[in-house]
């Protein structure tokens, strides 16, 4: 009918009905038809009053998730194979350059004052025609592999006229050096490729070693030049595989100089807080960025290599001073950039503590003020390395200060050995002690797991056992002392048995720690009391953990029987 208005159909996506549509819209308004009342959603539906977004769709301002590319993606794109080809060319000329120069010198086709003269024109020839097509976009692939050939070989080229011909004074060769990498660097800026800056670090890196005929300390320095001129580039445009790529050079010359014993110290050292600073710097504007973590993780590889190969004094100067730099920047660093200075750090200190003493006994002390550490601070990184420190100090000590034979042979030991044995113990006995008390602490552990409590249990026993016997030996040196001293580590395991038990009646893994004890001292009168000890030492032994046995089952009894 022509006088007859037809409803038009709702707008998509908005839930409202069409303009035509006014009687439904007048009735829809209506409380109590067809929609509640402002009251009734929120008395009965409370979560009506929260506008949740549509299944599948994302809240508002947040952009969608787009997966990067994948390496295939990225090769099938237009264009690709050009920029391959672009690249590959231009590393195949930078190391057809230094073939060249390697060639020229050889043979002595050029003096030294034309070689070089023809190296700078040469770079200075690429560089301006990469300036030249990159003013056309279809081109820049190629301008940026030109542009980044060049800049290498004019880099390359100063390191030649500094090192090789004595042309340029060592200042003014890293003036000259810096210069050319700055320039290569601000160019990459400008041109916003990330790519361009990675290629001329890359390919100086690369080839530096090539025209300094082996890792010297002018070629150190010259590749240092370039990472500190990184530095400000990865602040600016978070760039962030540059700072692994300039730390790479620096750190791999100083670890196989110093291999090679081409090096001095100071070269190493400069690699390594170079790369560090670095390192730290840019993970100022991002603390979990994984490039520089690694870097800041392997920068003071170089100085603890070195440190080994100088002798005692010196050797444990340099790691001790590393491990003091590192964990002061643990202090006062915060964050994922602190935390790796600090294991940094305890490796360079355990280093410094296994070259200077011989035994365990200084490991153990550190892994007790490492559990304390942690403790009081949070940290459970410290906590990890306090482990650490406590099973390495371990096996130093088990193997060199309190040995098995210390314990079952009754041998006489001297006074300087029975003494470094008891410090031993003593620590031992602390480090089983906090480990498993800070753990609990940081609730790493729950207090009822046996987990932490059945190694710290038996490393706590035989530092028990180890200090018992030594001080007993240094009272009454030989036989004697040896006897009287098993006889007491038997009856001093049944009364910490029994203290065990009387504070297990609320904590299961201290009553299950006080049997096992139990079992253990039965077992040592067994097999090793009735065997070894004789005379008055085996009834002491058997009389006394008898007498304290019964009086311990007695009162736990009774203490269970009240409970």
């Amino acid at each position: 009918m022509s006088g007859a208005t037809h409803p038009s159909p709702p707008r998509p996506g908005t839930g409202q009905p069409a303009a035509g549509d006014a009687g439904a819209e007048q009735f829809a308004a209506q409380p109590g038809h067809g929609q509640p009342t402002a009251d009734q959603s929120a008395q009965g539906h409370p979560q009506a009053t929260a506008q949740q977004p549509p299944y599948g769709q994302l809240p508002y301002g947040q952009p969608p998730y787009i997966p990067p590319p994948t390496l295939r993606e990225r090769l099938g794109r237009e264009g690709a194979g050009s920029r391959l080809l672009a690249w590959v060319g231009g590393a195949v000329t930078l190391l057809g350059v230094v073939l060249l120069l390697i060639l020229a010198i050889q043979r002595g086709w050029l003096a030294p004052l034309p070689r070089v003269a023809v190296g700078a024109a040469f770079g200075g020839i690429l560089v301006g025609a990469g300036a030249w097509l990159h003013r056309k976009p279809a081109a820049r692939t190629g301008a940026f592999a030109l542009v980044a050939t060049g800049i290498a070989t004019l880099y390359l080229d100063t390191v030649a006229a500094t090192s090789l011909y004595d042309f340029l004074p060592v200042p003014a060769g890293l003036a000259v050096g810096l210069a050319i990498a700055v320039g290569g660097l601000v160019l990459a800026v400008k041109w916003d490729s990330s790519l361009l800056a990675i290629a001329v670090v890359g390919g100086c890196g690369v080839c530096a070693p090539l025209i300094t005929r082996g890792f010297t300390d002018e070629l150190v320095t010259f590749l240092l030049m370039i990472q500190i001129a990184t530095v400000p580039v990865q602040l600016r445009r978070s760039w962030w595989p540059l700072s692994f790529t300039a730390a790479i050079p620096p750190l791999t010359t100083a670890l196989i100089g110093t291999g090679l014993r081409t090096l001095p110290v100071w070269a190493v050292i400069a690699a390594g807080v170079v790369s560090a600073a670095a390192a730290l710097v840019s993970l100022r504007r991002n603390d979990n960025e994984p490039y520089s973590l690694s870097v800041l993780a392997v920068s003071p590889l170089p100085i603890l290599v070195a440190a080994l190969m100088l002798h005692r004094p010196e050797s444990v100067l340099l790691a001790g001073g590393t491990a003091v730099v590192l964990i002061a920047t643990w202090i006062i660093v915060r964050g994922n950039s602190g935390t790796v200075a600090g294991i940094a750090g305890l490796v360079a200190a355990m280093q410094a503590t296994v070259t200077q003493f011989d035994g365990g006994a200084v490991l153990l002390g550190e892994a007790v003020a490492l559990a304390f550490a942690a403790k009081f601070t949070r940290n459970r990184f410290a906590l990890g390395g306090s482990l650490v420190f406590a099973v390495i100090g371990g096996l130093f000590t088990l193997g060199s200060d309190v040995t098995p034979a210390l314990l079952i042979l009754p041998n006489w030991h001297p006074r300087d050995l029975l003494l470094t044995a008891l410090v031993s113990a003593v620590l031992l006995l602390a480090a089983a002690i906090a480990l498993p008390w800070a753990a609990i602490q940081l609730n790493v552990v729950k207090s009822a797991s046996l987990a932490p409590w059945l190694p710290a249990g038996l490393c706590a026993l035989y530092g028990a056992a180890g200090l018992v016997l030594t001080a007993s030996m240094l009272v009454a040196p030989g036989r004697g002392g040896f006897l009287v001293g098993h006889t007491l580590v038997t009856v001093s395991w049944t009364v910490v048995a029994f203290v065990l038990l009387l504070r297990g009646i609320k904590v299961v893994a201290l009553r299950i720690t006080g049997l096992v004890l139990v079992a253990a001292a039965v077992a040592k009168l067994v097999l090793f009391d009735l065997a070894t000890l004789d005379g008055l030492a085996r009834v002491g032994a058997f009389l006394g953990a008898g007498v304290i046995l019964l009086v311990a089952g007695a009162r736990y009894a009774r203490v269970v029987a009240s409970r």
